[in-house]
């Protein structure tokens, strides 16, 4: 680890552990032996600032609480990790972390109704009502990530034996959901180009209509799957849900956090997005934002009675199990969200720059792009069988030869020893670290005598 990086951390340690001071003293102050202590502390930091300086100075702290190493991946490289890129936290989110990292942080000033999106400081409630208008939609709640958006509306929607629709594409976790209610997934083919089409879709529902007699009960499709990054035509497969009266669940798992996303011009009853995955928010984090005409059903508070005590809890959501995003979780997100608000208007030039990488990389003799090209996102497959896997063949690392030469050269994140199919994200990276990626690619095939078309 880079000294400066190293030292960074040590400071951001060592300020953790004057903060401590003060919450183990009393309000009214130190005493004497606290005193002492906190001086002894300021003198550390004072050391450890110089050394950050100069850049020199013994090894800084590697592990927290003896066993966990200081994970530094995004100071010290460019990581293209698939699912990683649009989860990095903004500075403020870290902050918001720092701070409000304590379990129920977001409850200090919680009064009646006693419900997470009732709490007016910090301002939860106004961040709900704002995630809403952001997405085009009525009412909006934060959860633990995609899969329990899926899971509330599965919940609320389907019964024992019901059939909901997914893309032949779709993500475990809308299997989970389904399976969870006692539904039943039935899956829309793809076409020729990997991509799931209105007609398609159109033709699932006859099929499933004429089989079992009943109409899916949901439609739930990713806008971009997770397998190919693939745009899929979610208006028209909007369009044709509404036709035969189905709600439709838009999955915005890769799209909510990075792109505009419009829920009612898209025709979604519900949206579901990931904060973890593409909102810049610590994880599990999520959001489900549904319509008015869903709500009551969707939202619904319960109605249950204890037999004995006669207790209800009226004003608890169901399917969110009363609150949801307790502490650094939510606060992480909302502080994120500024950014993530003006970041979404910037898509474009995040595509531009995706697909000037992919570019780069089929200069290289053999290789290929399994998603649809040119790139309409930043998360691709690729197959670099025909070009780094002939290195990995003979190689004695066979194919680690080349997370080695990516990491020397400070690049992670692709799946350690895979050079035939696998994925990348270039979501986050300015111009001069995408030129970076690409010129390190060509360097790597260079070095081993791969053609690189010039």
């Amino acid at each position: 680890m880079d000294t400066r990086i190293q030292k960074t951390f040590e400071a951001l340690f060592a300020l953790e552990e004057v903060r401590g001071l003060f919450r183990e003293s009393l309000p009214t102050g130190f005493d004497a032996d606290e005193e002492g202590a906190f001086h002894q502390q300021i003198a550390k930091l004072k050391a450890i600032i110089a050394d950050l300086e100069a850049g020199s100075g013994s090894p800084g702290v590697t592990k927290i609480a003896g066993s966990l190493d200081v994970r530094s991946r995004e100071e010290q490289y460019i990581n293209i990790h698939p699912i990683q890129a649009a989860g990095r936290l903004t500075t403020e989110a870290r902050k918001a972390i720092i701070s409000y990292g304590d379990g129920y942080s977001t409850c200090d000033f919680c009064r009646k109704p006693f419900r997470l999106d009732k709490i007016t400081k910090p301002g939860i409630v106004e961040f709900h009502a704002e995630l809403a208008k952001w997405l085009n939609m009525d009412q909006a709640r934060v959860v633990p990530g995609a899969r329990r958006g899926f899971q509330a509306v599965a919940g609320t929607l389907v019964d024992k034996g019901d059939s909901v629709i997914v893309s032949a594409l779709a993500h475990y976790t809308e299997f989970l959901a389904v399976e969870n209610a006692g539904g039943v997934v039935k899956e829309v083919p793809l076409n020729a180009k990997n991509i799931v089409t209105g007609e398609a879709t159109a033709q699932k529902i006859e099929e499933i209509k004429w089989e079992t007699g009943k109409l899916p009960v949901l439609v739930m499709i990713d806008h971009f799957d997770y397998q190919f990054a693939n745009e899929h035509e979610i208006a028209e497969i909007g369009n044709v849900a509404h036709h035969y009266d189905i709600p439709f669940l838009y999955n915005g798992a890769y799209t909510v956090g990075v792109q505009p996303v419009d829920g009612k011009k898209i025709g979604a009853d519900f949206v579901v997005g990931s904060g973890h995955k593409s909102m810049a928010s610590v994880a599990p984090s999520g959001v489900l934002a549904m319509t008015d005409e869903w709500a009551p059903k969707a939202l619904r508070t319960t109605t249950m009675v204890g037999d004995l005590t006669k207790r209800k809890f009226g004003i608890k959501e169901v399917e969110m199990l009363g609150c949801t995003l307790m502490g650094g979780t939510l606060l992480s997100m909302m502080a994120s969200f500024p950014t993530v608000k003006a970041r979404t208007l910037k898509w474009d030039d995040e595509v531009k720059r995706s697909n000037f990488f992919i570019d780069r990389l089929l200069k290289i003799t053999g290789s290929k792009v399994l998603s649809e090209y040119p790139r309409k996102h930043t998360l691709t497959k690729v197959d670099t069988t025909g070009s780094f896997d002939t290195v990995a063949k003979t190689h004695k690392r066979r194919g680690f030869y080349f997370s080695d030469e990516l990491s020397s050269r400070g690049i992670v994140g692709e799946f350690a020893g895979a050079t035939r199919t696998w994925k990348l994200n270039t979501y986050g990276l300015n111009d001069k670290q995408v030129r970076y990626l690409a010129d390190v690619f060509i360097e790597i095939a260079e070095k081993y005598e791969l053609p690189v078309q010039k």
